[in-house]
């Protein structure tokens, strides 16, 4: 059979894949047998299937994902723009990268398709597959615009707990202000990345670290015992959750009003969090898949699990469609869509880059 990823793709967008990934997965698995492929699925929910030529060759790995955020958007079609969810993230990036899997037969080395499941929520597919590859290369499909994206900054939230002590309002020297304490604190994460930080990244620039909500008090006539500070960071290499957590704390005890504490916790995981990261765009691999989409090199706007493989191997970030345009947001939006052109030049060009690599 003849692969055609328009017609997979208009599947794929009809799929309500945040209500029920298992029936994106059989879509998949499905397709992938009628053009004799047997793909396996493991325990995480990941689509797995390799073709190999000889040993003698770069091991390459094709990784997206097949969860969508809701709510579902219908799927539509004007002319050459596909509308829906998911038209762009990352189902045009997966049609892509599926039609490049199966046009290629290596002479040497492998190519790996991986699908995962869940990468808009918790990402355990992609931290089950950690480690599994002797991988030399991943192309991480999200859209892109075509453009070869070789970093990306990482993703961490959490809390500043500030406590103090509890006092009637009439008399507030009998108490330690927590939320007056919240003061300085700001002050403190506003000048971290001057003072602590890790600096600007020459693909990334500087990092953020952002307060988005606060919260405390009980009663309008008593001094705060507890104040909560929410915050987002967005990290560049090199570094990592652990060490921003324990520099901040350290950084904001500097700060801290006599009789007042506080405590630095990252949001619970179950699996890592999306650090930053950064591929030499000078790899032939970026080279490459730079050459035969015609794309610019530069970073990707979001996390992504690229960031787990990117610890292995170099990796790129790749696929058509884009996260946002000049009216604004696309993926995740009411308005996402994929123009069809475009995935047919991101298979083209991962499947040139495949055949260069493989043949």
């Amino acid at each position: 059979m003849t692969f055609d990823p328009e017609a997979f793709h208009e599947r794929a967008v009809q799929t309500p894949s945040h209500e029920s990934v298992a029936e994106m997965r059989t879509l998949l698995v499905e397709t992938l047998a009628e053009e004799g492929i047997d793909p396996t699925v493991d325990d995480a929910g990941n689509v797995l299937a390799t073709r190999a030529g000889n040993e003698d060759g770069p091991r390459l790995v094709l990784n997206t994902h097949i969860d969508t955020v809701p709510p579902h958007i219908p799927y539509g079609r004007d002319g050459e723009v596909v509308t829906g969810r998911g038209s762009c993230d990352a189902k045009g990036p997966l049609a892509a990268l599926l039609a490049a899997f199966l046009a290629v037969d290596p002479k040497r080395g492998s190519v790996t398709l991986a699908i995962t499941p869940d990468e808009e929520v918790h990402s355990t597919g992609a931290a089950a597959l950690r480690g599994r590859f002797d991988a030399d290369g991943f192309i991480v499909g999200e859209p892109t615009g075509l453009d070869v994206c070789t970093a990306a900054r990482g993703r961490f939230e959490g809390t500043i707990t500030i406590t103090g002590t509890s006092a009637h309002a009439a008399e507030p020297e009998s108490g330690d202000n927590a939320i007056a304490a919240a003061g300085p604190i700001l002050d403190g994460v506003a000048t971290y990345d001057e003072g602590r930080g890790p600096g600007e990244h020459e693909q990334l620039g500087r990092p953020s670290l952002v307060p988005t909500l606060i919260e405390g008090g009980e009663a309008p006539n008593q001094i705060p015992a507890v104040c909560t500070v929410t915050f987002d960071r967005r990290s560049v290499p090199p570094e990592t959750a652990d060490g921003f957590r324990s520099g901040l704390s350290e950084w904001l005890r500097r700060r801290l009003p006599e009789g007042v504490d506080l405590s630095v916790a990252l949001s619970d995981r179950d699996t890592p969090f999306l650090e930053a990261f950064a591929t030499d765009p000078d790899d032939p691999l970026a080279e490459t898949l730079a050459a035969e989409s015609g794309g610019a090199v530069r970073p990707f706007g979001a996390a992504t699990e690229a960031s787990y493989f990117a610890q292995e191997a170099p990796t790129v970030v790749f696929g058509p469609g884009v996260l946002a345009d000049e009216e604004g947001a696309v993926a995740h939006s009411d308005r996402e869509y994929v123009r069809l052109p475009e995935v047919h030049a991101a298979a083209e060009a991962v499947t040139g880059t495949l055949e260069a690599m493989l043949r």
